[in-house]
């Protein structure tokens, strides 16, 4: 199940705002709550009152916290890898490494009486090794997990390539993966001066927060998601809580009876991956049921290179009328989202979503449109996955 999770910056916001934050967070579903003990000034006593008293606002609201350290911070509170008494002290209940000791010593890390997860930094270069180790020396799930680092300078982010392929090497261990996006909110703060966002992948920067969040996910290797800049707008918790949420299936479907009799097709669905689309002012009632409201959408896996296409819609669509309705354009462009009309009543129903520009033969409506950004998505459907379409709004 994925986890959110949001990032707090002591050092540049007081507690209150904090507090008044992660209250909102956590009305919305989101678990976790990121800090950095590195950034904070003060005396040894002063960083240890303040982290006891977040940590037990986050607890307060069901809220885990992971706390970010270096092998030189954990030497001046006297604390090493083999003693994390104090973070058991202020209920610590995830340590990241910034920095590590070697894998050998970072191993016995993992074995603390204190319950308290490690967590390692999965954009490291030598991440993999130590991941593999950890493995053979079966170290739990509940004991160690991965967080990729943030990047608040633009152009440095990961490039998506390297993240991808980095990830499907790490999952094969079985540990969970965060990674991290970016508000699009006005004035948010973050490490280092982060004024351009504060994400894993330089790609998603300036993406709808979903959207980013929405194409980690689909990946599948990614388990978790945190914003890395504060504060991110309510309408952005929304969206992010909207794009996790367990799929609504074919039983609040309007035509589940008549899909039911495909039950046994069910069980080869892939994860539900979420498009966003503009309708057409001129969609009709049935065409907007069979692409908002007819769920399982899905390609069986035989699409072509031109259109992603979707059969659900012909299951139900005997005695339901699409009429050709004219379209203007001599071609549907990419990122058209067209349904199957009656002079093909064959195919009648059948939603597709133009992938290469395509000759408008009237044997199709355009219903849709995806929304900005989204055809990004479209490289991240595979055969079989579950497709599930939302109206557009902003924020």
């Amino acid at each position: 199940m994925t986890e959110l999770g949001v990032m707090a910056y002591p050092d540049l916001s007081p507690m209150s705002e904090i507090k008044k934050y992660l209250r909102l967070a956590s009305k919305y579903g989101f678990t976790r709550v990121t800090s950095s003990m590195l950034s904070v000034e003060g005396t040894n006593q002063e960083i240890i009152t303040y982290f006891t008293e977040l940590n037990q606002a986050a607890h307060e609201l069901g809220m885990k916290v992971s706390l970010d350290v270096n092998t030189n911070f954990l030497k001046r509170f006297n604390q090493s890898y083999d003693n994390l008494s104090l973070f058991h002290e202020i209920k610590c209940d995830i340590l990241r490494l910034d920095g590590s000791y070697g894998a050998e010593d970072d191993y016995i890390m993992t074995q603390n009486p204190y319950g308290i997860q490690i967590e390692m930094n999965a954009t490291s270069s030598n991440v993999e090794k130590e991941i593999a180790y950890f493995h053979e020396k079966k170290v739990r799930a509940n004991q160690l997990c991965l967080c990729h680092n943030a990047y608040p300078q633009r152009y440095t982010g990961l490039k998506w390539a390297d993240f991808l392929e980095k990830n499907h090497r790490l999952k094969q261990y079985g540990y969970k993966i965060a990674a991290i996006v970016s508000s699009q909110a006005p004035n948010t703060h973050g490490i280092w001066g982060a004024e351009d966002g504060l994400p894993t992948v330089e790609r998603l920067r300036d993406l709808p927060i979903d959207l980013q969040m929405r194409m980690i996910l689909a990946t599948g290797d990614v388990d978790d998601i945190l914003i890395g800049n504060a504060y991110a707008a309510e309408e952005e918790l929304k969206a992010m809580v909207e794009a996790v949420r367990p799929p609504r299936l074919i039983e609040d479907s309007p035509v589940f009876a008549q899909i039911k009799a495909y039950g046994p097709l069910l069980p080869k669905f892939g994860p539900c991956k979420r498009l966003k689309v503009i309708l057409e002012k001129g969609i009709t009632p049935i065409e907007r049921e069979n692409l908002l409201d007819l769920i399982p959408q899905l390609d069986n896996g035989n699409s072509s290179e031109w259109l992603w296409r979707s059969r659900s819609g012909r299951l139900i669509n005997k005695n339901r009328p699409i009429p050709p309705r004219s379209y203007a354009g001599e071609y549907f462009p990419i990122g058209s989202v067209v349904i199957v009309n009656d002079a093909n009543r064959h195919y009648s129903g059948e939603i597709q979503i133009v992938k290469i520009p395509i000759l408008n033969d009237g044997k199709r409506n355009l219903i849709a449109k995806l929304a900005p950004y989204e055809e990004q998505m479209l490289e991240l459907i595979n055969n079989g996955d579950l497709v599930e379409f939302l109206e557009y709004s902003e924020y």
